[in-house]
């Protein structure tokens, strides 16, 4: 499964925050999927548009509460439980982002401790 979706890029490099919206969606397209329930059975019992709950599981649509009560109630699972699965995602993100050490600030460090001289090489390992 891919991996959460993300707003634009900042322009300075980094990996930008994810998006509530597309956290959310994510979470409500699992739960569906687990359930084997197709976009347009949720989005009949849910009273939505299939279209339209499709936009809000991909991220597009921020989702009224009333829109994500529906939803809920329709897959029949709590709002808080959603929103805490959001949160555990959201956790899990910030985790994997901490872990990943960029190679331009490791190299930014290292030529501000040492001076480069011509013929100075690097040697960079995966």
């Amino acid at each position: 499964m891919p991996g959460p979706a993300f707003g634009s890029e900042d322009g300075s490099g980094t990996r930008p925050r994810p998006l509530l919206r597309t956290m959310l969606g994510d979470v409500l397209r699992r739960e569906r999927r687990e359930q084997g329930r197709t976009l347009e059975d949720v989005a009949r019992t849910a009273k939505i548009s299939m279209p339209y709950l499709s936009e809000v599981e991909r991220g597009r649509k921020e989702a009224s509460s009333e829109v994500l009560a529906a939803v809920c109630d329709a897959l029949r699972v709590e709002l808080s439980d959603v929103l805490a699965e959001v949160g555990r995602d959201l956790a899990a993100d910030r985790a994997r982002r901490e872990r990943v050490l960029r190679l331009d600030a490791v190299l930014g460090r290292r030529t501000a401790r040492t001076a480069r001289r011509p013929g100075d090489t690097y040697c960079l390992a995966a």
